[in-house]
This record gives structure tokens, sequence and C-alpha cells, in this order.
């Protein structure tokens, strides 16, 4: 059950401290001395006519190409950035309000909302004008790796260097931080859903099989793997249509299939945290070299994704015991101490 993915609480507070983890996959929403309180997709679906509201996350995922032409299936982040505002504040507001017994003022509320380190000052004040929308007049930015890192347990506030990589739902992020903040940091659009669309289009292609993004997924997390030698061959089916008669069909698709697609975007990735790297600052550098790069996102959990890192940049790889929740649990931290951070007045 959905309901098994937050839980409901007894607080009766006026004021209220809020994180928001706006994922281009996930949602998460964390309340100051409650916790997380939603985890579900970011997905919303809405009437075409009246604009009213039918299900949000999970319920609203499982309608993802299944839907007809009265329903609106949206899902408001596009690779990390904010694609559709009004869906994107509906599905906060409503995330929000889904722990029934917390009386929160939204109107004398702090929020912090975490996004991608190379995010438009555009893109930030879009973030901020959403958290506006919704009546909250004290709303900060702090950087998904920022987050993470504190998160999953380092101390970014030490003078030791730490190096982050976030794989999400769009985007891969990638930082190094020390002393409370980011000193080095890159940002690229190739992350989980770039993997699925790659499945989608190799089988399309090799197979002649048109798949949608949800069975591309699955396929992802079922038999994705990096792994160099694959000691056990592991296989999957792939439901879809085929692209010439037009009619139902099924195949069987392969783990070194598979890894095949995912070699050229995780080369990306490795491109770009060595890049991260040449523009390390040298005594940070020799932090990294004894403490590894932490791994955080869902894409953490590709199978191999540690011992093909370790191969190509050349360092130790960790990854976090709490990867698709690491950027929302950083946020009590930033709540707390709030550092350095930019704050676009309500007009």
């Amino acid at each position: 059950m959905a309901n098994e993915n937050y839980k409901l609480v007894k607080s009766k507070r006026k004021f209220i401290k809020i994180g928001i983890d706006l994922g281009t996959a996930n949602l998460l929403v964390y309340v100051d001395g409650e916790g997380i309180i939603f985890n579900e997709p970011s997905v919303i679906s809405t009437d075409y006519e009246t604009g009213e509201v039918i299900a949000i996350g999970f319920n609203s995922a499982k309608m993802i190409g299944r839907g007809h032409h009265g329903i609106k299936i949206i899902s408001p982040l596009n690779r990390g950035v904010i694609s559709d505002m009004d869906a994107a504040k509906k599905l906060i507001e409503i995330a929000i309000r889904k722990a029934e017994n917390i009386d929160i003022n939204l109107k004398a509320s702090t929020v912090l909302i975490c996004c991608p380190s190379e995010v438009t000052q555009i893109e930030r004040d879009a973030m901020i004008d959403l958290a506006h929308t919704l009546g909250v007049p004290d709303v900060f930015i702090e950087e998904e790796v920022k987050a993470g890192g504190i998160g999953a347990g380092l101390d970014i506030y030490g003078s030791n260097g730490s190096m982050v990589i976030d794989i999400g739902g769009g985007s891969t992020d990638i930082g190094v931080l020390s002393l409370g903040d980011i000193v080095v940091s890159d940002s690229i659009r190739i992350a989980g859903n770039y993997f699925d669309q790659e499945i989608i289009n190799h089988l399309q292609y090799e197979h002649g099989l048109l798949i949608g993004p949800k069975t591309a997924q699955r396929i992802k997390e079922e038999i994705g793997t990096l792994r160099e030698e694959i000691l056990e061959e592991k296989t999957t089916y792939a439901n879809g249509r085929d692209v010439v008669t037009g009619l139902p069909r099924r195949i069987t698709v392969n783990q070194t299939e598979i890894r095949n697609i995912l070699i050229e975007p995780f080369n990306a990735i490795s491109t770009a945290i060595l890049k991260v790297l040449q523009n390390t600052p040298a005594e940070l550098s020799a932090d990294i070299i004894e403490n590894g790069m932490l791994i955080n996102g869902g894409c953490a959990l590709i199978d191999g994704v540690d011992e093909f890192l370790e191969k190509t940049i050349g360092l130790d790889v960790h990854i976090a015991k709490n990867p698709l929740t690491a950027i929302v649990e950083g946020t009590k931290v930033l709540l707390q101490n709030r550092g350095n951070y930019y704050v676009k007045p309500v007009d």
C-alpha cells in the first residue's frame, strides 16, 4: 500500500520547517520533528476538462501509458527542471496535506527545496516562485549533492574534502564539498530517465518492439548491470507492440544486452566526474584519494555501478546506505543550520 511510505502524526504546531526533494522521478517531503511524510513518484493526474486532480504519486504512476483522452498524466519535472509549474504546485501541496494530522500553516513555514548543482538562476527563481505561490514566505534553495552528502552521513563541515555523485532520475550531480559548502561541481542531464529511453530506443530498432517507460524502468531495475564479468546471465521479458504488424508481442531480454546499452551513458558520467576532479584543489584531491567517492540516488542501485566507476576513475567508490532518501534526510541539518542561500523577496 502507498500509505506505508509515509506516516500520519499527531503534531499541532503553528510553525514548521519543511524540506523538499523535488526529484524528476520521486517527490520526498521531510517535516522537522516528524521525518519523511511523503515518498512517492513525481506524477500527478488531472481531468483534461476541469483540471481537477484525480491521483498523485503511486496511484498516478500506475496510469502512465494507460490513460485516455479524458485524463492528463503529468510529470512536472523534466531532467531536474520544473516544466509544469501548476502541476508541481498541486503535487507538492497535496503531498504536504496528505499527512492529515499535521497542522501545517504554510504562511508561517520555512521551506528548503533541493535542486541540481547547475540549474540556472531562472530555474532557481522558478522553484522559489513555486513555494511563494503556495503561500510560503521563507524559502531557500540548496544543491542536492550538499544535502545528499549530509543525509548519507558525511561530515561536510570539516576541512576534509568529500566527493558526492548523485545519479537520480533527471540529472547526475557531482560535487566536492569542504567546510560546509560546495567547492567544485558539475551536473549533466544523463541519469535514470535517460537510461530508460536508451532501452526503449534499443528494443525498437534492434527488436522491432515498442515499449513504454515503465517497462523500460522495470527492465533496468531487474537485470541492469555494469559488471564486466556476468557470472550468471539473467533474463527478463518485454511486452510491447510490434512496430511492423502493430500487434502485441513479447520478447526475452538478457543482461548482457542491457549492460551494453548502459555503458555509453555511464562513460559520459565518468567523463563528468573526471572533469570535476581535474578542477579540484590539490589538498582536497588528496582527501578524496583517502576517502573515495560517495554515490547517491536511485541509479546507485544499478548492479555493479561501484565496480564500473572504480575501474574508470581509479578511486574507491562507496554506495550510500540510504541512496534513495539521503537528500531529503540531509534537509534536516540544513534547515537547522542555514548557510549560504538565495532568497527572492515576495512581491
